[in-house]
């Protein structure tokens, strides 16, 4: 086959759409984080169209890194694959925990992608439930099976593959706001509990009785497995919380209360992840019987913050802004993860070095294996003393 000037001219297009923005855009990135992460917020429609095109093509950041550590393909096998090859995938993940020197294999099965109907948390849509008929014909008794149906045999992989002498951190993934956005839309909450606040209080019970419900099982079943039990559920953004403290206080954390409880009388400590400037609830939660929070942005506060105001009550995990991993040179990440891993411990009663946040697939993983090594440099200077 011979390429004529038409074929040519098709291909130069092709390549100009495709590197001629990136070219452009990719200086404006390095002028600040704003510029890197949202595109200084002022990103036309059609290169967010070709991004979100061009995600769709990409791995997921902790296969990856496993992949070129072990040398082994990681993809998650699909739902019914069978328990031989559940067993395999997760003796790899184990073994990429073990050999990056971490306490624990980080593991949680999540409530939301398996609730009927599920999606207006990403935005964009309500959720299933706008009203007391929608509530009332919500089929929340099947969800439990549902749930078991997705994540059982992944928990049950897991366990059969932990190393000895390793355990488990995770477990039930979502939390009680999470799940309400889910099943009513960030937007329609407001409006409900306005319009309807005996079913905005009924909807947050009904969460509750769900979380107790699957979590109970997963505490039978597999609470031998894990070291530390946690879920994930961010109640802020850059300013402050998502609700007013007020309503946190009376709809969502006596629902942590409930689940907490049942962790801790399991005799599992409770790590609690939330994004964003949560401090007017902070002494609130703590009084719940956490044991460690996670979660830091340096733009809301420096980690020291956090050390000075809770430190002697909660342990605290992360300390290493994402912007730190994704922007620096691996030899700046190994020094500034060095030197601030050396801080905090001195000034923290309890302390777990680690990013700020989830590592997405974004994250450079140079970066990242750069911090896993001042991690161990770490470790091995405390072998010395």
């Amino acid at each position: 086959m011979h390429l004529q000037l038409m074929d040519w001219l098709i291909v130069a297009f092709t390549l100009g759409i495709c590197f001629v923005p990136a070219l452009f855009f990719g200086k404006r990135g390095r002028e600040n984080t704003a510029e890197f992460f949202a595109s200084g917020r002022s990103v036309p429609w059609w290169l967010a169209g070709l991004s979100m095109v061009a995600t769709t093509f990409s791995r997921d950041t902790p296969n990856w890194v496993t992949q070129q550590m072990l040398g082994t393909e990681m993809t998650c096998p699909a739902d019914g694959a069978g328990r031989a090859a559940y067993r395999r995938f997760y003796g790899n993940v184990c073994r990429f925990w073990k050999e990056m020197t971490y306490d624990t294999v980080s593991f949680e099965g999540t409530i939301v992608e398996v609730l009927p109907d599920h999606g207006a948390i990403f935005g964009g849509r309500p959720g299933p439930i706008q009203n007391q008929a929608d509530f009332q014909g919500y089929p929340f008794a099947e969800i439990p099976a549902l749930y078991w149906k997705r994540w059982e045999a992944h928990f049950e992989a897991l366990a059969a593959e932990l190393p000895q002498g390793m355990k488990a951190l995770g477990g039930v993934g979502n939390g009680v706001l999470e799940i309400s956005e889910d099943l009513v839309g960030f937007e329609q909450l407001a409006y409900m509990q306005a319009d309807d606040p005996e079913l905005f209080a009924a909807l947050y019970e009904k969460i509750g009785d769900l979380l107790v419900n699957i979590w109970t099982r997963f505490m039978a079943r597999f609470g031998g497995a894990y070291a530390i039990c946690r879920f994930g559920d961010d109640l802020g953004f850059k300013t402050g919380t998502l609700a007013s403290p007020d309503v946190i206080r009376r709809h969502v954390l006596p629902q942590y209360h409930r689940v907490i409880q049942l962790i801790k009388g399991a005799g599992k400590p409770f790590l609690w992840h939330s994004c964003g400037c949560i401090f007017s609830i902070m002494d609130d939660v703590i009084a719940l019987g956490i044991d460690a929070k996670h979660s830091n942005e340096d733009c809301i506060a420096p980690f020291e913050r956090w050390i000075e105001l809770y430190g002697e009550r909660i342990g605290l995990l992360g300390g290493i802004d994402l912007d730190i991993v994704c922007q620096k040179k691996p030899e700046q990440v190994y020094d500034i993860v060095l030197e601030r891993g050396r801080r905090y411990r001195r000034m923290a009663k309890g302390y777990a070095l680690g990013t700020g946040n989830s590592i997405p697939a974004y994250v450079p993983v140079e970066g990242y294996l750069a911090m896993v090594r001042a991690a161990q440099q770490l470790r091995a200077e405390d072998a010395r003393v």
